[in-house]
């Protein structure tokens, strides 16, 4: 046996046997060696020598028996081989030792509690070096829970540091591990370790259920580090949190509530997901290692800061869908949880039950100053919306369901928004806002529901005050809902019109004219109705009264008969409209290449009487149908068509007649248009004849000279319409010439069997007829026509007298069967008279009272035409006589043609008159 060896030789031979992981005989060395291999000493060998691949069972016992401080018990006997040392000197023994380089117990990250424990230094810096060095993190438990009871900074150690880091490394996230040591996850800041502690959660979309587990894995154990704590003096000194807080605050702790809120901006279902499956700070799960708590203080504050950032969290929700409004009516109903407050109803049935909102604290959460809260510090202590009572949850629920009624409604809208409207109040957004709410419910809302369209109105006028003034029973206080700036006026008139545009028109009539309450005015309510009948009719796309939007609007203008009866101009107005509309809808009729007629054209027609126009000009024959045509156009005027835009003053019945004949006046000369279009002169000239002529004068001088009597014309009323239109006609008459494809007329009566000769007589019948009507200004134009007419009637005449005669003689010259010889004896010559025509009935010899009668008769059908132009013309002249100092043009030529009359007719009348009984005329006294 080998003398006693030297302290030199133990400590070589125990680095060796821990450098050979020979764990039996270094614990027999240590236990022999008791006084040489102190427990400091051992520690460090193992710590330096001992392989960190080593796994920490084959180790561990030595070390609970260095920590017992039992290695100086009884151990079975075995020999320790020291041939590795026997060689070797002692003083080369001792040069080797001093060269070790022992590493120390205490390393960089050591907890303050261990310092002066050599064994919880030891496991600590173990693990370090076990992780780094070979990076088996999962064996860690299995060297330091055997000494969870050893010290409480293990225990500490184990729940704060190694297993938040193992959990995402190993159990949780394994496929995505961290590239940090755990001596580097330990030396993080608290910002770096929590954004690498949640750098998976929530990255998933399918794992969301998992955000609860990994905030109560990862960041419940990870904050009962004391390095993640700041306390007293040591927060005073610090200006990165509020100065004023005496309390304890855990820094940590912020940049988690940071990590919330951020996830709520950009992925709100995380945030969502995360306040819902976690409970805040004493919802933790430490793994069964250890049953650890805050104190109350410390439990009380982070609760607080929780709520806050739940809250923050709401208003940070961009999403305007229902799915995310349902988040954040689960994050106010968690809070209130948390905050022993009354549960919150889903937002399902609180916009059935339309809960008020009245301010019973007297916070006076909603005004302009907080709105730059819901965008600024939201997790500050100062933030009045984020302060975790019941009125700024009650707001937030009420702010939540507001948005949730406009995106249920088709306006979809967050709970930032909602509380913009509701805090700044501006009235042009909210006018926005509604209007938009409304077209959306009035589009896609049911026809036959009425529940939904009370419910609907119900939610309209809560957003306006939030139910305040129901709840108070007052209409003194100053709305502040979401349209809290909207007259309720307003918001009913609107109601009624989306009532209106969905048929609800009994709902309509129940709630707004047989409701003793009377919501609106009954001239508001008038007003409405005609407002909503018009909107129907421009909507409309079939011109049929008994259809789409014609049906609509008729049966809107008879929903209300104690508002709007029939006796009511307004109702006449549109009735008038829809019976003028209707009658178009029988012909075919399209203003523009491939637009069908649709009846708001009738109504924002410049000229709406050129829509009858185009009908003449697409339908053949419809000329025809002039009492039709005529009927829409009465109905145009008292429909108001023909006034818009010119007067903001009502009619009176003589400008109404007015504007009635001159529009008949019009129809009637497009109908003549019409006809002479389509080669029907026959029609043409039966219009002209029997419609313009007969009321020209009569009516346009009787209305003339009432309107001018009493002012028509000034600036108090409607210009008058000049008659532009009935010469022009006549004018077109006279000049239509007939042609092989001109419509033969069905009868002749007593006129002329020559066509040419009666269409002759019908042309300057019509011109006749234009030079009564026309202006002054166009008389030249109608008499050189009117003259070239007669020249060709006169020439026409002639011709037929001609071609009588030589008939005539054809008859006298041809051989009869038992005829006179038609020799003339020699001496008797064949008279040189002849008939003249066939048209005389006189037969030669003649008497002179016959033969006068016929020169009579022949002058007065030459100049029946030129008479009539003379009586135009004296009547024109006794109309302008107040003007007449000097004699015009036009004038001078009607007396040339007097003069050609009076030389004409005046000789005949004072030759032969006395034959015929006729009474001379003084021409001059006449004229004068």
């Amino acid at each position: 046996m080998m003398p006693l060896p030297s302290a030199p030789r133990i400590v070589l031979l125990a680095t060796y046997l821990a450098a050979r992981s020979d764990i039996e005989s270094l614990t027999t060395l240590a236990i022999h060696h008791t006084k040489v291999l102190r427990q400091d000493l051992l520690l460090r060998i193992l710590l330096t020598c001992l392989p960190e691949t080593l796994p920490p069972s084959h180790y561990v016992s030595l070390v609970q028996r260095i920590a017992s401080a039992s290695l100086d018990t009884d151990a079975p006997p075995s020999e320790v081989d020291w041939s590795s040392v026997q060689d070797i000197t002692d003083d080369e023994a001792a040069r080797k030792v001093r060269k070790l380089r022992l590493l120390p117990l205490a390393g960089e990250n050591t907890p303050k509690d261990a310092v002066h424990d050599p064994v919880s230094l030891f496991l600590i810096h173990r693990a370090y070096r076990v992780d780094q060095e070979a990076g088996l993190l999962a064996q860690l438990p299995d060297l330091i829970v055997p000494f969870l009871d050893h010290a409480p900074c293990i225990r500490t150690w184990i729940i704060s540091t190694l297993l938040p880091l193992l959990r995402r490394d190993h159990e949780y996230y394994p496929h995505h591990p961290a590239a940090q040591t755990l001596a580097d996850f330990d030396r993080m800041s608290d910002r770096a370790a929590v954004d690498l502690l949640l750098s998976q959660t929530g990255t998933d979309q399918g794992n969301l259920s998992h955000v609860g587990r990994d905030l109560r894995g990862l960041i419940g154990p990870w904050l009962y580090n004391e390095a993640r704590w700041r306390r007293g003096d040591e927060n005073a000194n610090s200006g990165e949190y509020d100065q004023s807080l005496d309390q304890t605050i855990c820094p940590g702790w912020e940049h988690v509530l940071e990590w919330i809120t951020q996830q709520a901006s950009r992925s709100w279902k995380v945030a969502v997901n995360a306040i819902d499956q976690w409970d805040g700070p004493g919802d933790v799960d430490l793994g069964g290692y250890a049953s650890m708590w805050l104190e109350d203080e410390e439990q009380e504050h982070l609760e607080q800061r929780y709520a806050r950032a739940a809250l923050a969290s709401a208003y940070l929700i961009p999403e305007a869908s229902i799915e995310a409004l349902n988040g954040v009516n689960s994050i106010i109903t968690k809070i209130m949880a948390l905050l022993d407050q009354d549960p919150c109803p889903t937002l399902q049935v609180a916009s059935s039950l339309l809960p008020p909102f009245t301010d019973t604290y007297g916070e006076q959460l909603l005004c302009a100053k907080n709105a730059t809260y819901m965008r600024n510090d939201l997790l500050a202590e100062s933030n009045p919306l984020t302060k975790p009572n019941g009125t700024s949850t009650q707001l937030l629920h009420i702010l939540a369901l507001s948005a949730f009624i406009l995106t249920k409604g088709g306006v979809p809208c967050t709970v930032r928004k909602a509380g913009e409207l509701a805090f700044l109040q501006d009235e042009r957004e909210q006018n926005a806002e509604a209007t938009k709410f409304i077209r959306s419910l009035s589009n896609n809302g049911p026809k036959s529901d009425d529940k939904y369209w009370i419910r609907a109105r119900n939610e309209l006028l809560w957003l306006r005050d939030c139910g305040a003034e129901e709840a108070l029973d007052t209409s003194d206080i100053q709305p502040r809902g979401v349209f809290g700036q909207l007259k309720k006026e307003f918001l009913e008139v609107e109601c009624l019109k989306a009532f209106l545009s969905n048929i609800r028109y009994s709902l309509a009539r129940s709630i707004y004219e047989d409701s003793p309450e009377k919501p609106l005015d009954s001239d508001v309510l008038r007003d409405t109705i005609v407002s909503a009948a018009m909107n129907a009719y421009d909507n409309a796309s079939n011109p049929h009264r008994g259809r789409g939007g014609l049906l609509k609007c008729d049966d809107i203008i008879h929903a209300f008969p104690q508002t709007l009866g029939e006796a009511h101009p307004a109702s006449k107005r549109i009735e008038a409209l829809l019976r003028a509309t209707h009658a178009l809808s029988e012909y075919r009729l399209i203003l523009k290449k491939g637009e069908p007629f649709t009846p708001v054209v009738l109504r924002v027609h410049t000229d709406p009487i050129l829509i009858v126009g185009k009908v003449l000009e697409h339908n053949p024959k419809s000329y025809t149908r002039i009492q039709d045509f005529l009927e829409i156009g009465a109905n145009m005027v008292d429909a108001g068509l023909l006034s818009k835009g010119k007067s903001q003053q009502p009619e009176t019945a003589e400008q109404s007649a007015w504007q009635k004949s001159i529009v008949e006046k019009r129809i009637t000369a497009m109908c003549v248009d019409a006809a002479l279009t389509e080669d029907d002169f026959e029609t043409a000239y039966s219009y002209v004849v029997n419609r313009l002529a007969t009321d020209s004068n009569r009516t346009g001088t009787k209305l003339g000279n009432e309107s001018i009597s009493k002012g028509i014309g000034a600036e108090s009323g409607p210009a008058i319409i000049a008659d532009e239109y009935s010469w022009k006609a006549a004018l077109q008459a006279g000049k239509y010439r007939r042609t092989a494809r001109t419509v033969k007329p069905t009868h002749i009566g007593t006129a002329s069997g020559n066509p040419d000769i009666r269409h002759l007589e019908q042309r300057m019948e019509c011109l006749a007829t234009a030079l009564r009507v026309a202006p002054p200004a166009t008389l030249q134009e109608i008499l050189n026509v009117f003259r070239k007419c007669e020249e060709e009637l006169n020439a026409a005449v002639k011709a037929e007298e001609a071609q009588e005669s030589a008939w005539d003689d054809r008859g006298d010259l041809q051989a009869m069967p038992g005829a006179f010889s038609s020799t003339v004896p020699a001496g008797v010559a064949r008279s040189g008279a002849k008939p003249s025509s066939a048209r005389h009935v006189e037969e030669a010899p003649m008497s002179l009272f016959d033969l006068s009668r016929a020169s009579m008769a022949r002058a007065q059908r030459n100049f029946s035409a030129l008479s009539s132009l003379q009586r135009s013309e004296n009547a024109r002249a006794d109309e302008d006589r107040g003007d007449v100092g000097d004699a015009g043009p036009g004038q001078q030529r009607a007396r040339k043609r007097d003069q050609l009359r009076d030389a004409a007719v005046g000789t005949l009348a004072s030759g032969v008159g006395w034959l015929i009984g006729a009474q001379p005329v003084d021409r001059a006294g006449e004229r004068d």
